[in-house]
């Protein structure tokens, strides 16, 4: 079996791959991957504390993807928490899916990032309120950011480092500041400004 008919056979592309990432990512990827319902090949940098996957009776499905230290997911009985190919969520990022936490490909979440889908009890006699997280694809998320409950964040956007996002994001913004306002549409590598009064 070749790949891409370069001549290079499943294994020897498999070993290639295995040197370039790092055997010992690899092992520590394996160990991650446990926890999943269903994860392409993972690979974690080392460093204390190693990432966790609390997995409560929920699906956790993860493409090929990149964990740094400090990394803690949770997902709940019955919730489905999905993460695209190529993304990778650095130090200390935490996520929560009590109903659905979507993740697209190719995102880049940064240090210290919050994403959860619940306000994790309820407030007073209401119910806990738990609505649908979903960041499209190709988003960077700046460190110590939040995103709560009920956000959509468009496809190749930007969420500022410190925003709080509790609103729905279109595709191609940047989104700054606590309220996570929208300065700017990016569209065709073009940049267009909003009126920032």
């Amino acid at each position: 079996m070749t790949r891409g008919g370069s001549g290079i056979g499943f294994i020897g592309y498999g070993w290639k791959r295995a040197r370039h990432i790092g055997l010992w990512r690899l092992f520590l990827g394996l160990l991650l991957r446990r926890h999943c319902t269903k994860a392409g090949i993972l690979s974690v940098v080392p460093g204390w504390p190693l990432p966790r996957i609390i997995n409560l009776g929920g699906q956790v499905e993860i493409g090929n993807c990149g964990f740094f230290p400090g990394v803690r997911i949770e997902c709940w009985e019955g919730a489905v928490l999905s993460i695209g190919k190529g993304t990778y969520l650095n130090r200390h990022v935490e996520i929560v899916a009590a109903t659905s936490v979507t993740i697209g490909k190719d995102c880049k979440i940064a240090r210290d990032v919050l994403i959860m889908d619940t306000d994790q009890h309820p407030l007073g006699a209401g119910p806990l309120v738990n609505k649908p997280v979903e960041i499209g694809d190709r988003v960077w998320v700046g460190s110590r950011a939040i995103v709560l409950k009920g956000v959509t964040i468009g496809h190749d956007s930007i969420v500022g480092a410190g925003a709080i996002v509790t609103k729905s994001v279109p595709p191609f913004s940047v989104v700054v500041g606590p309220a996570a306002k929208v300065v700017r549409h990016r569209r065709d590598g073009t940049d267009t400004t909003t009126d920032q009064a």
